[in-house]
């Protein structure tokens, strides 16, 4: 089942996978494994070297990277990718690195694999942190579709909105901002119109998806 299940996602046009150790033969070693499972692989001497493949326009579905290396460490490659649209990240360390393994999780990778690591668990992580990335992409997606309606509103539309998702009554809103109560149904009415949102409920949900992207990037 799991073997079935990576084979799918290395199907995919994302199934890119950049791996980053600086011991020679524990790259080639990654690499030969990754690709024998079907993923595109890229392999990097060191954190700078990926970083650099990055900065040339390579994608990345996710990164292996070890834990343990000169110069950048997979922390600070952990860190780079959050800052790059949260590609996801799984840390190869030894026994002893578990603790700083811990804090790149927390930190947002999606794993830590230890060494000697079995190929199985390697390989399943991978696939995990693939899907892990399909996921954040779909929901930056649909948060960046639903701040995009937001940004119709006019100013007054917006507080007005607000205060809705607050539970306040269209007299408490009107009552809120020195308006009529005419007004603040004027308002509401124009507001559903351009989210196209039917109820409360939508306007709810919508808002939510615009926070959407946030709310992931902080677990």
């Amino acid at each position: 089942m799991a073997a079935a299940a990576t084979h799918a996602i290395a199907a995919d046009a994302t199934a890119i996978v950049h791996i980053v150790d600086d011991d020679p033969e524990v790259l080639q070693s990654l690499a030969l494994l990754l690709r024998s499972h079907g993923y595109t692989v890229h392999a990097h001497a060191s954190g700078e070297a990926l970083l650099a493949a990055l900065d040339r326009g390579n994608d990345a579905g996710c990164v292996v990277a070890d834990l343990r290396m000169p110069g950048m460490d997979g922390l600070a490659v952990q860190q780079a990718m959050q800052s790059r649209g949260a590609v996801p990240v799984v840390i190869v360390t030894g026994h002893a690195d578990v603790p700083l393994a811990v804090r790149a999780m927390r930190e947002g990778a999606v794993d830590f694999i230890e060494k000697p690591y079995d190929p199985d668990r390697l390989v399943g992580a991978v696939a995990g942190a693939l899907q892990a990335g399909a996921r954040r992409r779909a929901v930056s997606r649909v948060s960046a579709e639903a701040a995009a309606r937001l940004a119709q509103l006019s100013l007054r539309e917006r507080e007005v909105m607000d205060l809705l998702l607050q539970g306040k009554s269209n007299k408490l809103v009107a009552a809120a901002l020195g308006i009529s109560v005419r007004t603040a149904e004027v308002h509401r009415a124009n507001l559903m119109e351009k989210l196209k949102v039917r109820d409360l409920p939508a306007l709810v949900r919508l808002a939510l998806d615009a926070q959407a992207d946030r709310a992931a990037a902080k677990r």
